[in-house]
């Protein structure tokens, strides 16, 4: 690195030099100490490794919350399952009680329908009673 450091510099200084203000000059590069570059690596790999154990924590975390959901979500549809395999149960047994009273029901509305009937037939006779009473007054006075 130190030879490749020395390489560009002595490529810069073969460069014809400007006087322009607006370049500015580098400044060359002071390399750390050895023992010192060495404890920043340690220190880089081992920050870099709490960060890497943090982040795979938690993406496993999440991935346990997904698997926790996904079982009550599960646990919910087989509830679900179970009610609505009751509610079709109650259902067939409802209807059956409806196919046993439906004779009785068509009895009720025949009833229905004779009783609607023997009431106009009450009526014709009310007003025909009347009709008689009032002729029977008309002749009564003569």
């Amino acid at each position: 690195m130190a030879a490749a450091a020395e390489g560009v510099l002595a490529t810069r200084r073969d460069e014809p030099t400007r006087d322009d203000a607006a370049v500015e000059t580098a400044e060359e590069a002071k390399e750390p100490a050895e023992a010192d570059i060495t404890e920043l690596c340690r220190d880089m790999f081992s920050k870099m490794a709490t960060y890497l154990t943090g982040e795979l924590t938690a993406t496993s975390e999440d991935y346990k919350l997904l698997e926790n959901m996904n079982k009550l979500t599960s646990l919910k549809y087989l509830e679900m399952k179970d009610i609505a395999i009751n509610i079709s149960r109650n259902l067939k047994d409802l209807n059956q009680k409806y196919a046993g009273l439906q004779p009785y029901l068509d009895q009720i509305n025949v009833i229905e329908e004779q009783v609607a009937a023997l009431e106009q037939a009450a009526y014709k006779l009310d007003a025909y009673s009347k009709k008689l009473e009032a002729k029977y007054k008309k002749l009564e006075k003569r």
